[in-house]
């Protein structure tokens, strides 16, 4: 579905040059549902906004659903929006029409499209769980049901692609696992490829990958053996459930987790001992060379 290789992004004012992307490679296949986490400043927004058609690259490739985005015109991004791709945001103010009810909000963008609206939009609210909701204004709605009627009126366009950003930011812990799980039973059941993007690494329980951004690329991955019904498990049976890979370029260079960076011996380390042993490349810390040497 989503094909990235060495993505650049400059951002350029008259006396500043910023780069937020610095040669990011990614894939994403289709029906995957992912996380992006990184710091603020990683490059994951840049990225996601890249995804869905609201920023170009100022270098590599990026294609979605076969699709070569940096070769379009604003006429085919304008079309990309409409028809590939789904949003929903943080800020509800830009997902939702404060002066509507449920039903209208998610009536809109079909209507725009032509199509059949009142039917469409109230399986769409049926299917986020809000059927009872429909005749509400957003005010009459919690924060979870206003993301849910967000999702719904993502979904209204038949996107092959969902992007959030953010989309439990603003919400308590019980409210943003009920929002997770509703992103889980859309890929089940739609087929549909959701990209999330996030600074909580605890989405790892929730998704199939998730990919960590460091300094605009790719730094490492998360990817899930099994999904458990039961998120209530033991922290050891979660870590348990996930296998980490840190990520090597088209270079041969490796960006290792900054979580390992941290342990005793590696810690502002510029540099580390590299050695094969029974098939296995193993990273001894800079001070065990030293120590052998004594």
């Amino acid at each position: 579905m989503i094909v990235c290789d060495g993505l650049v992004k400059i951002y350029k004012t008259k006396d500043l040059e910023v780069v937020a992307l610095q040669g990011l490679d990614l894939r994403v296949e289709t029906g995957e549902l992912m996380a992006i986490i990184g710091n603020s400043g990683s490059g994951k927004s840049t990225l996601l906004n890249m995804l869905g058609g609201l920023d170009r690259p100022s270098a590599g490739k990026l294609m979605v659903d076969g699709k070569d985005l940096l070769a379009f015109s604003e006429r085919d991004l304008v079309k990309y929006k409409r028809e590939t791709v789904g949003f929903v945001w943080q800020n509800k103010a830009r997902n939702l029409i404060p002066y509507l009810t449920a039903l209208e909000n998610v009536e809109l963008p079909i209507l725009l499209r032509g199509r059949r609206r009142r039917a469409r939009a109230v399986e769409l609210l049926e299917a986020v769980g809000l059927g009872h909701r429909m005749k509400n204004r957003l005010s009459e709605l919690s924060g979870g049901e206003q993301q849910r009627v967000a999702i719904a009126i993502a979904l209204a366009n038949q996107p092959k692609l969902l992007l959030a950003d953010e989309p439990t930011g603003a919400l308590d812990t019980k409210t943003s696992n009920q929002v997770l799980d509703l992103f889980r039973e859309l890929n089940r059941t739609m087929g549909l490829t959701i990209v999330i993007v996030t600074h909580d690494p605890q989405l790892a329980r929730k998704v199939d990958r998730v990919v960590a951004i460091r300094d605009g690329k790719t730094s490492s991955e998360i990817i899930r053996r099994s999904y458990r019904e039961d998120y209530e498990n033991l922290e050891r049976e979660a870590e348990e459930s996930h296998v980490e890979y840190a990520v090597v370029d088209k270079a041969g260079r490796l960006q290792i987790p900054a979580g390992l960076m941290n342990a005793d011996g590696f810690r502002n380390a510029r540099r580390v001992r590299v050695e094969m042993e029974n098939g296995r490349i193993v990273l001894y810390p800079p001070d065990a060379e030293k120590t052998e040497a004594k």
